[in-house]
């Protein structure tokens, strides 16, 4: 039993990843499609690999909370089983928010440019696009996001 509700949650959690927002380079959100943005040009100074946090929604602590919260019923009888619910329901949350975490973190890089105009910036994006120090890239900025392209 303990399996199949672990089971569950890693299941409901993997499936809540495949919708978090991704800071990729070449995904774009709804509200940026067809927007405006603006496009300067410079040449990548370095690059540092770096981790970008998972997604912390409350969704992966109330499936755990909830699985936890049965899985915790099924233990002893009249208030045991009460105090199970409730012991179940709070590792469970911990657990399911933990995971959440876990599944929709991301490798990501910190890419630093020296501008045209001789201005130093750093964007941090999921690293879905391979940057060399040297390069030449552009970078687009608009409705609350910059981005680092070839």
């Amino acid at each position: 039993m303990k399996h199949v509700l672990l089971a569950a949650l890693a299941t409901a959690v993997v499936a809540l990843g495949g919708c978090a927002s991704s800071m990729s380079g070449s995904a774009y959100s709804r509200d940026q499609a067809r927007g405006e943005m603006s496009v300067r040009l410079g040449i990548v100074d370095s690059v540092r690999q770096v981790q970008i946090e998972g997604t912390k929604s409350p969704v992966g602590g109330l499936a755990g909370g909830a699985l936890g919260g049965v899985a915790g019923s099924q233990m002893g009888k009249g208030s045991g089983s009460t105090v199970g619910a409730i012991v179940g329901a709070v590792a469970g949350g911990l657990a399911g928010s933990a995971v959440e975490e876990g599944v929709t973190r991301q490798a990501g890089l910190e890419i630093t440019v020296r501008l045209e105009n001789g201005q130093l910036i750093a964007v941090t994006q999921a690293a879905d696009e391979a940057f060399q120090p040297g390069e030449r890239v552009r970078v687009l900025s608009g409705r609350g996001a910059t981005r680092v392209t070839h």
